[in-house]
């Protein structure tokens, strides 16, 4: 009885055995797969159904993007051909808003500009259904898949698209297929400038815009708004005040290609004179009427009279190399040189007037010692030492002042010549007859030599009026 028992247990376990092995075998894979469907339900509900999450995030914008290009429809058209290709000419729309004149050169002509452009047209192709009727916007990476006009700033020098912190470019399109393109740009660009009347000028300066491949036939430029299409913010110079922004249309003629249409976009500019006033003109004033204080200096004072008329002129050659060298080099004269080299002059003629002077009252001086050494009358207290006066120097011991006349003596009158009884009946000539006028000039200059100190005191009226009337006639003619 127990054999039996125990044979039939035996049997029992040798056939249970395999499945207690099967059932352990298989309980961490139904836990497994049990994870699995947890997991893939949680992914089917927050996903709409199992994803690969290593492709996740690169595929999320690339589907995005998908999406945006099968609403517009983007691969179904070579937008490498413009809108309406072989029809009439697209027109296209241009509004600007300046935001800034960044800067202005005078030695490179140009100008520096930061404004917003932007572009306005149609093109179907780009028309998608919509329900509430409303736009979408895309930013640069759109922008290069699609048609945009090719604008370009005619005589511009440098250009950019600003990129901080992304490319600042906006597209912006409607469901009927309007376009909406912007962007911000700084451009320096090229102005013909006039400085005949500087620093008292007025500059017209221009940017001017226009499609590079497409003429007439193909593109056509126009101001959206029209004289409110250009807006600006508000703006101030330095140097210059802005009387007015104007926008303009034209048309261009290239030999090789047609007409195209051209947009300006003018705007005058006024100097301000205030800097230069004080940079310029009011050192200058001071410089010409410095040089006449010599003209009060007793002009026996060589070396003081000497050293203003060199210093000014020196200072005055100063402000005409600055002035120059802040200008571009142009091949007229400009208002400025005319002001700084008729000053420079006035300066000049006030060394030469002392030139002049202390010739005079040497030639004079040097006459009268002659004179005095002749008639045997040169004074007891003349030494070799009082000649050293008419070098120029000042010396306090000499008298310049006039010797009295000689008294006549017996031998003064046996030289003196005949008279001819014959002239005394000739007529004495009339006023106005060439001999009058020949012997005034001779003799007014006769006096001046030898009264060589008046001539001080005409210039100290003479100078200052003569600089007087040259400002006002300049200033009539450039103000």
């Amino acid at each position: 009885m127990n054999v039996h028992q125990m044979a039939l247990r035996w049997a029992c376990l040798v056939c249970l055995y395999p499945l207690a092995l099967g059932g352990s075998t298989h309980l961490p894979n139904g836990r497994k797969r049990s994870k699995d469907v947890f997991l893939g339900e949680k992914t089917r509900h927050k996903h709409g159904g199992r994803i690969d999450f290593k492709m996740k995030k690169s595929d999320s914008t690339k589907s995005l993007l998908i999406k945006s290009e099968q609403l517009l429809r983007i691969e179904d058209h070579d937008f490498a051909m413009r809108p309406g290709f072989g029809g009439s000419a697209i027109p296209v729309g241009i509004d600007v808003q300046v935001e800034s004149i960044d800067s202005i050169s005078e030695v490179n002509m140009d100008f520096t500009m930061t404004l917003y452009l932007r572009h306005y047209w149609q093109d179907d192709r780009l028309a998608f259904p919509s329900s509430n009727n409303k736009s979408r916007t895309f930013d640069a990476r759109l922008v290069k898949k699609i048609w945009v006009p090719d604008v370009f700033f005619v005589h511009s020098k440098r250009s950019f698209i600003h990129d901080t912190t992304m490319e600042n470019i906006m597209l912006r399109v409607y469901p009927d297929g309007n376009i909406l393109y912007s962007v911000r740009v700084t451009v320096t660009a090229l102005c013909s400038m006039d400085f005949s009347s500087f620093p008292l000028d007025t500059q017209n300066c221009s940017l001017e815009l226009e499609s590079y491949a497409y003429n007439e036939n193909d593109l056509m430029l126009y101001w959206k708004n029209g004289n409110d299409s250009l807006r600006t913010d508000e703006i101030v110079l330095s140097q210059f005040f802005i009387e007015e922004f104007q926008p303009s249309y034209g048309l261009a003629f290239y030999s090789s290609t047609g007409w195209y249409n051209r947009l300006y976009i003018n705007f005058i500019l006024r100097r301000h004179i205030f800097f230069f006033m004080l940079q310029t003109y009011f050192p200058t004033m001071l410089m010409v009427m410095l040089s006449w204080v010599s003209f009060w200096i007793d002009r026996r004072a060589v070396p003081a009279r000497v050293s203003l008329g060199i210093t000014t002129v020196l200072t005055m050659s100063t402000i005409i190399t600055g002035v120059s060298a802040s200008m571009p080099q142009v091949s007229y004269v400009k208002a400025v040189d005319i002001y700084l080299w008729s000053s420079f002059l006035f300066v000049f003629l006030s060394v030469i007037e002392y030139a002049a002077v202390n010739y005079f009252t040497t030639v004079e001086e040097m006459k009268k010692l002659k004179k005095s050494t002749a008639t045997g009358l040169v004074p007891t207290t003349y030494n070799t030492n009082q000649a050293m006066a008419f070098d120029g120097c000042f010396h306090d011991e000499i008298d310049l002042s006039p010797f009295p006349e000689l008294p006549t003596t017996p031998t003064t009158d046996r030289a003196a010549p005949p008279r001819n009884s014959s002239s005394a009946a000739e007529p004495a000539p009339t006023e106005g007859t060439r001999l009058w006028r020949r012997r005034s000039v001779r003799h007014n200059l006769k006096f001046i030599m030898s009264n060589s100190y008046m001539i001080d005191s005409y210039s100290r009226i003479i100078f200052p009026l003569a600089y007087l009337l040259f400002n006002i006639i300049y200033w009539c003619m450039y103000s």
